[in-house]
C-alpha cells in the first residue's frame, strides 16, 4: 500500500526535515523500536517521522543506490515490525509501505504524532523488559531525560489542533476529486493505487479521518485540506487580500479568497503577482543593460503568505488579511508563534523554534512544495527583499503571541538612489560576475568562519547543492575565500574563511553603493 508522499522526494529530503527520516541498512528490531515510539511521542509536534528500511545512511544522508531488501524477507519484515510495535503502550500501530527503488525492495514506515501520547517502549526484547519513554534528538531516538519526560507529561492528551478528530462532520464531507489531485500534485504512488480502493481505505491511509467503522471521522487538517467549503467547519477560514488606493483608507478593493487552504494559498498569490507587483525598469547613462527591480519580490510574498498558512490558529475565527498599502504589504494572521519565541527572537538573522502549532499542515503544504523546512521561512524573506534592493521586513508580534504580523516595504526607484541588491550593482560595474549566492556567503563569513552546512542552513537551503559547491568552488579559485584547514580539505571540522582579498572586495562593493 502507497503512502501519501513522493517516496523518491522523501528519500532525498526534499520535503521533509532530515531529523524526521531514519535510514536503517538493515533489520536492527530494538532499534527500530525505539525510533517508532520516539516519532510516535513526537515531542516537537513536528508530525511524528519516517523510517526507511533498505538504505543505508552516511551523516544523516540516505546512501544510493539502495542495498535492499530481499523480496521474500518483505512479508516477514511487515509482520515483525506489528510484532515490535505490541511492545508500546499505549497501543499504537504505525504505516508500512514496500517500495521499489533502483530496482531494489525497501520498507518505509510512516510513523505520524500518536493521539494518545506520551508512548513507552521496552528498553530491550527480553521479556518483561523495562518500559522507557524516547524521544528524537536531533537524528537518534535516545530514551528521554528528565525536561524531556515532564515535556511529555504537558503534552499528554494534548493533540495539535490540525490532527483532532472532528465530530461535527463526516467523511461524506471530503472530496474525492480534491483529494486525487493532491496525490497527482505530489506524484504520489497512491494515486493510481486509490483507483482499487474505497473511500473509506483511502481516507485512513492517509490519516485524514479516524475511528472505527462505524463512527468514522475526519480530522481537521482533512477538512482543511479536502474539503470543498472547510469554512462551513472553521469560520472565516479565509484569506482577504485588500488593496488600498489612498492613504488614508477610505478606498481600496477587496479580494476573499475560500475553499481548499492549499487553493487558497495559490489563488491568493497569483492574484497579488498580477494586481500588485510592478516590475521597474530604469536606463542608466553609459550603461546598454537597464536596471530591474519589482516594487515587492514574489518570493518574499509566497513565504510570508505561506507562512501565515501554516502557523495560523484555526481555533481563532479570523482570517488572514494581506493588506497592500501605498507604501507596505502587510500579512497579518491570528495566533502567534509557540513559546518559547518571543518578538526578539525575530530581530535575530535566524530563528530556530523547538514547536509548531500545526504538524500536518506543515506537511501536506511542504508536499506541494508551498513551504519548505523548518526556519526557513524568515531568512528567504529577508534574502528576498535583500537581493531586490527593498528595506528590511519587519516582523512582529505581542506578549500573548495572539498574532503575527510581516510588514514588506515596498521598493521604489527613488528610495534607494537608482540601485537594486547585489546582482545588478555587479552588472553596472561589468566587472564581477558574482550572483546573489555568492555575495551572501561573503557577507556571512565576515564576522564568523562557517562549515559548509553551516551556510547551506544560513541560505535556508535543504542541502548542499551541485550549484552552491560550484559557488563555493569559485570563490576558493578567485582567493576570496579558503579553508580553515588547506592541508585537510575533507577534514570533518572544516570551514570556510573569508580572505583579506574578500575582505577588499567587499569593501569596494560597499564604497560603490555608497557612491
Amino acid at each position: 500500500m502507497a503512502l501519501p508522499i513522493n517516496i523518491h522526494e522523501l528519500i532525498h529530503g526534499s520535503t521533509v526535515e532530515w531529523e524526521r527520516i531514519e535510514f536503517k541498512e538493515g533489520w536492527n528490531p530494538e532499534i527500530i523500536l525505539h525510533t517508532i515510539c520516539a516519532f510516535a511521542n513526537d515531542v516537537n509536534n513536528w508530525g511524528g517521522g519516517y523510517l526507511v528500511i533498505g538504505i543505508a545512511e552516511e551523516n544523516g544522508r540516505a546512501v544510493l543506490p539502495p542495498k535492499g531488501i530481499e523480496i521474500d524477507n518483505l512479508d516477514k519484515m511487515q509482520l515483525d515490525i506489528h510484532r515490535l510495535c505490541q511492545k508500546i503502550v499505549p497501543a499504537y500501530t504505525p504505516v508500512v509501505a514496500p517500495y521499489e527503488i533502483d530496482g531494489k525492495h525497501i520498507l518505509v514506515v510512516w510513523v505520524p504524532g500518536g493521539e494518545t501520547r506520551p508512548y513507552k517502549a521496552s528498553r530491550s526484547l527480553a521479556k518483561g523488559a523495562e518500559k522507557l519513554y524516547y524521544v528524537r534528538r536531533g537524528s537518534s531516538s535516545p530514551k528521554a531525560n528528565e525536561q524531556e519526560e515532564q515535556q511529555l507529561m504537558q503534552l499528554a492528551a494534548k493533540i495539535p489542533f490540525d490532527d483532532r478528530i472532528n465530530h461535527h462532520a463526516s467523511i461524506d464531507d471530503l472530496s474525492l476529486a480534491e483529494i486525487r489531485m493532491f496525490l497527482q500534485d505530489v506524484k504520489s504512488d497512491l494515486f493510481k493505487s486509490s483507483e482499487g480502493m474505497t473511500f473509506e481505505e483511502l481516507v485512513r491511509v492517509m490519516q485524514i479521518a479516524r475511528g472505527p467503522s462505524e463512527y468514522l471521522r475526519p480530522v481537521n487538517v482533512g477538512l482543511l485540506f479536502f474539503s470543498e467549503t472547510p469554512e462551513k467547519f472553521f469560520p472565516y477560514t479565509q484569506i482577504e487580500v485588500n488593496i488600498y488606493h489612498d492613504d488614508i483608507g477610505d478606498s481600496f478593493t477587496e479580494k476573499v479568497f475560500k475553499g481548499a487552504i492549499h487553493q487558497q494559498l495559490r489563488k491568493a498569490l497569483s492574484h497579488i503577482k498580477t494586481q500588485v507587483i510592478q516590475e521597474h525598469v530604469q536606463k542608466v547613462e553609459g550603461q546598454a543593460e537597464a536596471i530591474r527591480f519589482y516594487s515587492y519580490p514574489f518570493q518574499a510574498i509566497e513565504e510570508a503568505l505561506a507562512n501565515a498558512v501554516y502557523h495560523k490558529s484555526y481555533e481563532i475565527r479570523e482570517p488572514i488579511e494581506v493588506n497592500v498599502r501605498l507604501d507596505q504589504i502587510e500579512i497579518l494572521s491570528h495566533g502567534g508563534p509557540m513559546p518559547p519565541l518571543s518578538q526578539d527572537d525575530f530581530k535575530k538573522e535566524r530563528i530556530i523554534s523547538r514547536r509548531y502549532l500545526n504538524r500536518r499542515i506543515g506537511d501536506f503544504l511542504r508536499e506541494l512544495h508551498l513551504t519548505e523546512g523548518k526556519g526557513t521561512g524568515i531568512p528567504k524573506i529577508r534574502r528576498a527583499m535583500r537581493n531586490n534592493g527593498s528595506q528590511k521586513p519587519v516582523f512582529e508580534t505581542d506578549d500573548d503571541r495572539s498574532y503575527f504580523l510581516t510588514i514588506l516595504p515596498k521598493r521604489t526607484w527613488a528610495s534607494e538612489g537608482g540601485q537594486v541588491g547585489g546582482q545588478v550593482l555587479f552588472k553596472q560595474k561589468q566587472t564581477i560576475e558574482y550572483g546573489d549566492p555568492a555575495i551572501e556567503i561573503l557577507l556571512m563569513l565576515q564576522d564568523e568562519d562557517k562549515s559548509s552546512s553551516e551556510i547551506v542552513k544560513t541560505l535556508g537551503l535543504q542541502s548542499l547543492s551541485g550549484a552552491l559547491k560550484r559557488q563555493l568552488r569559485t570563490l576558493i579559485g578567485d582567493k576570496k575565500i579558503a579553508y580553515l584547514y588547506p592541508d585537510k580539505p575533507r577534514s570533518s571540522k572544516q570551514k570556510y574563511i573569508l580572505t583579506t582579498e574578500g575582505r577588499a572586495f567587499l569593501e569596494t562593493l560597499k564604497k560603490r553603493k555608497d557612491d
